[in-house]
């Protein structure tokens, strides 16, 4: 069974994203459990996560089909030790407001290198962080899921080895995910607009990563060519990708029973998209 959704607003209380998105006929979504420019928030109170997870329940959501970010401004990868410190602290707070939430995952983008260092050595440092951030008790169970990017800048995440080797760091595989972005993969050369090129795309998902860490994904059409490294999305069928990808993620198992969530640039089209999807299957 699939589960779509959208990365919805919180504004006005947390608990305000179980309402926008069954606004729009989700039966998942994504969020920020903060202001995702700020490093830092005041602690998450007694009332606002009860009100949360009263909305949440009420509205027929299940914790496993909500995909919280993290802010913005991390970057696990970072070469600069201080720097670093401080994305880490932030990323060990969003790790503990989705404990508290009774979320299972922290969505999170791996990292950049900066020019500062190699790719292999942010990996590195990437999975050294996610650990560090993972042994915290307040973190609870909650899982961190890597999300596929671009490669635009000096970001990484964009190869599968990439996310691969960040796996290979973590000490507790049971902890670490994948998110796959549509938009930020076939930027970084991944052609999915095709049933065809999709299916070659998941075997070498498959055999480099292992469909066993895929546990979400954020559905986006892309406004640039395969293999631009540039991220920019655009909606559902009207970009690079097409519908024929979006068919074949409506149609395969391999995206059952997880987070399939829409970022497409235009909210006020999201109920339609989610119909659009649906229509796919």
């Amino acid at each position: 069974m699939k589960h779509l959704g959208a990365h919805v607003s919180t504004s006005g209380g947390l608990f305000n994203a179980a309402l926008n998105a069954k606004a729009i006929g989700a039966d998942a979504f994504a969020m920020f459990t903060k202001n995702q420019k700020q490093w830092s928030a005041k602690p998450l109170t007694a009332a606002e996560i009860a009100q949360f997870q009263k909305a949440v329940s009420e509205n027929g959501f299940s914790p496993d089909y909500i995909l919280p970010h993290d802010s913005y401004l991390i970057n696990l990868g970072n070469a600069d030790p201080e720097k670093r410190n401080r994305s880490l602290a932030s990323f060990c707070e969003e790790l503990v407001r989705s404990s508290q939430l009774g979320l299972r995952y922290v969505n999170f983008h791996p990292g950049s290198h900066l020019k500062e260092i190699s790719e292999e050595e942010c990996l590195d440092l990437i999975a050294e962080s996610v650990n560090q951030a993972l042994a915290a008790p307040e973190a609870g169970s909650t899982m961190a899921v890597a999300e596929t990017t671009a490669g635009q800048g000096t970001n990484v995440g964009y190869k599968f080895e990439h996310i691969a080797r960040i796996i290979e760091g973590i000490e507790d595989k049971s902890r670490i995910g994948v998110c796959i972005d549509t938009c930020h993969i076939f930027a970084a050369g991944y052609d999915i607009s095709t049933a065809a090129g999709f299916e070659n795309v998941m075997s070498e998902f498959d055999r480099i990563i292992g469909l066993k860490y895929l546990k979400a994904m954020h559905l986006n059409d892309a406004k640039k060519p395969c293999g631009s490294r540039v991220d920019r999305h655009e909606c559902i069928g009207k970009g690079f990708i097409g519908l024929e990808g979006f068919k074949y993620i409506m149609q395969s198992s391999y995206f059952d029973n997880m987070p399939l969530v829409l970022e497409t640039p235009e909210p006020d089209l999201w109920a339609d998209e989610i119909k659009l999807l649906r229509s796919l299957e």
